[in-house]
């Protein structure tokens, strides 16, 4: 649904060519200190322009700063400019041995010493980064203004003048960049706008809209679970957080938001962790749809705790119910400020509890409270908010509706754009979006998708920039023209820092050019990315990316993340060549004894089969990873030394030729008992042998 504010043209368009003594003026204008906030900051000031950035928070760098540590870059290659140089910061941070206070850095397998950057880190280190650049940019921060967003946008026919905070607080501007994650600056200046998912034939897409995909995602309930407060029984009411109305139909679109969630930094050092508060708000009812979930014997440890430096996390959503708080922040976009911030209090309650129970609650089973009672949050993070991370994840809100909207084609680089000012290469990802009742009577999620593009694409110019005749002197780096897809995998803070600094690049060019930013010329503007080291073309960067397997490429049957039952705390990663799907698993070279992985398959014929093992090598792994083949009641030992090269296609190790039975349960079982190094958890690969 397209969306213009509704405050009256005459609340906006106010004409006063007087300005008040106090208005304070500058040559760009900066609403929002996220990542890309202050890599336009810095932009601005490095191409001779004042420039201000007006936070209305406490903090610098959004999510960046904001627990989100674990970098999400696709192709790194493609990360050029101010964002590489944010990244090269950190790696600097962490070449000090002062650094590693909580763990030595040999030991930290994301710390690679001949590498110019470095992609995983704590909060406090990005903020302190983030602060580092605008004092040495000389660049003024304001914060805790919040725009009125009602009266507080002053245009002069197609360009804003000024903005007004809700504190009276006045700021002029010849260019204005709006670098929030909700594009409340872009909202109020009257450009039009869309909120939620389109339907995949808005555009000529397969991945937007309802996307049920009931068997095909890791975040789905593999196992049947009630849905009703009275289990069976309909009329007794829904479970919290489950919806009765149908999901709409496939590929349709509606108004519904990807679920958010906060990026917990945990700890598993006890001298530097605190207990998971019990919220005062707390409702058990709210977790009884986790607790039968667990009980219908769905044991994957609900989250996805990624290892930053100093036994710290980047802790993020993974399973049927985990962090995401789903289908509870459809009215975030367009909320007033207050409505707003009951929405994140609501999330924070939500959070917190959910941590409590799995850490607490006697219906959790006993293996995964006892794998929670070895984390905490993280005790010297967050600190002046009870270790709680300040920014909510906003995975996606208002998006920009321009002359150029950037889509799955760009993605999938079918449709080229031939004015890129930056390159996105993650994964199109969506998270679950609602969560409802199947026909069949139990509960579902929907809405995620896990699609790769197959490599980095180009980001147009215009979709930063407004529709022509809509407004001249604004762009819009985060909240840019683009479809929900699409987004999924633009929102990345590396590619937000990215176009950051690229739409304070075409400010600058369009204030000296003297040009509204729709009409500046393309080519001076890429002259002067490539100079700031920006990558904009792909044949720029033609580092190789990891090289993935598609599972359907493979014969026989392939059981990956699915078909995968986790014990304890396992880290995935996209390091290393040749791994099965989207991602392998790692045991963190930890709690030898304590985890394992399972999978599972019932043969629907009878027959001989070999049964494969896929993992990834390298020096670090174990020599002796302990496999088990239970196969119709008979069990096989195997011990496999996965520095070796997998023999078959690089990826697979044989673990013998075995007598399947039809309906009779095939388990394969990787443990890390005894492990002298990393153990790795892939797939399995079931081939029939004639």
């Amino acid at each position: 649904m397209l969306r213009t504010t509704v405050t009256s043209i005459f609340l906006v368009l106010l004409i006063n060519n007087a300005a008040p003594a106090d208005e304070i003026s500058y040559d760009v204008v900066i609403y929002g200190g996220t990542s890309s906030g202050v890599a336009a900051a810095v932009q601005a000031r490095r191409m001779g322009k004042s420039t201000i950035v007006i936070e209305p928070g406490k903090h610098l760098g959004g999510l960046t700063s904001g627990g989100l540590g674990m970098t999400d870059s696709g192709n790194k290659a493609v990360i050029g400019g101010i964002a590489r140089e944010f990244y090269q910061r950190v790696k600097k941070h962490y070449d000090e041995p002062s650094s590693w206070k909580f763990e030595r850095r040999d030991g930290y397998p994301l710390y690679r010493a001949a590498e110019d950057a470095m992609w995983t880190f704590e909060p406090h280190v990005a903020e302190r980064i983030f602060e580092q650049l605008v004092t040495e940019h000389d660049i003024p921060v304001v914060r805790e203004q919040r725009l009125n967003r009602e009266t507080g946008v002053r245009k002069r026919g197609q360009r804003i003048a000024s903005i007004t905070m809700e504190s009276g607080e006045i700021y002029r501007g010849r260019m204005f960049i709006d670098a929030t994650y909700e594009g409340d600056l872009m909202a109020a200046a009257n450009v039009t706008y869309t909120v939620g998912r389109e339907s995949n034939s808005m555009y000529g897409e397969t991945l937007n809209g309802v996307q049920k995909r009931e068997n095909t995602h890791n975040h789905r309930f593999p196992v049947h679970v009630d849905p009703y407060v009275v289990p069976g029984d309909p009329a007794s009411g829904l479970l919290p957080g489950i919806h009765g109305d149908p999901p709409g139909e496939e590929g349709a679109g509606d108004d519904r938001v990807q679920a958010y969630c906060f990026r917990m930094c945990m700890s598993n050092v006890a001298s530097n962790s605190v207990p998971f508060p019990k919220p005062n708000e707390y409702d058990v009812q709210r977790f009884e749809l986790l607790l039968r979930t667990l009980e219908a014997g769905d044991l994957r440890f609900p989250m996805h705790p990624a290892m930053m430096p100093n036994g710290k996390t980047d802790t993020n959503n993974s399973g049927a119910f985990s962090t995401d708080n789903i289908g509870m922040n459809y009215d975030y976009p367009d909320a007033s400020y207050e409505r707003r911030d009951a929405i994140i209090a609501e999330h924070e309650t939500y959070q917190k509890g959910f941590m409590w129970t799995l850490a607490n609650h006697p219906r959790v089973p006993e293996e995964i409270r006892d794998e929670m009672a070895g984390w905490g949050l993280a005790a010297d993070e967050f600190v002046e908010t009870g270790h709680w991370p300040h920014q909510l994840y906003i995975r996606e809100a208002r998006r920009m509706v321009s002359d150029y909207v950037t889509t799955e084609s760009d993605c999938r680089r079918t449709r080229v754009a031939e004015d890129s000012v930056g390159m996105g290469s993650y994964n199109m990802d969506s998270h679950n979006v609602q969560r409802y009742v199947s026909p069949a009577g139990f509960a579902m999620n929907e809405g995620d998708v896990q699609a790769s593009p197959g490599g980095a694409y180009s980001i147009s110019y215009r979709s930063l920039v407004p529709k022509k005749g809509e407004c001249e002197n604004l762009l819009v780096p985060v909240c840019l023209s683009s479809s929900h897809i699409a987004y999924g995998s633009i929102r990345m803070e590396p590619v937000f820092m990215i176009l950051g600094q690229s739409a304070a690049t075409a400010a600058v060019l369009s204030i000296e050019e003297s040009v509204p930013v729709q009409q500046l010329d393309y080519a001076r503007l890429k002259a002067r990315l490539l100079a700031d080291k920006q990558v904009v073309e792909w044949s720029q960067a033609p580092v190789r990316e990891a090289i993935r397997i598609d599972p359907r490429s493979l014969a026989g049957i392939v059981l990956d993340d699915d078909a995968m039952e986790q014990t304890g705390l396992w880290v995935s990663s996209t390091s290393s060549d040749h791994f099965i799907g989207t991602r392998y698993w790692h045991d963190g070279n930890a709690g030898q004894g304590t985890k394992s992985v399972r999978f599972r398959y019932t043969p629907q014929a009878s027959g001989d089969a070999e049964i494969r093992l896929a993992y990834t090598a390298n020096h670090n792994r174990a020599t002796n990873v302990s496999v088990s083949i239970d196969v119709a009641g008979k069990s096989t030992q195997a011990v496999v030394d996965q520095r070796k090269a997998p023999p078959i296609g690089g990826a697979f190790i044989s673990l013998g030729v075995f007598k399947l039975r039809q309906d009779q349960l095939v388990t394969i079982t990787v443990s890390n008992a005894g492990a002298n190094g990393y153990v790795i958890a892939d797939a399995v690969q079931i081939v029939p042998v004639q």
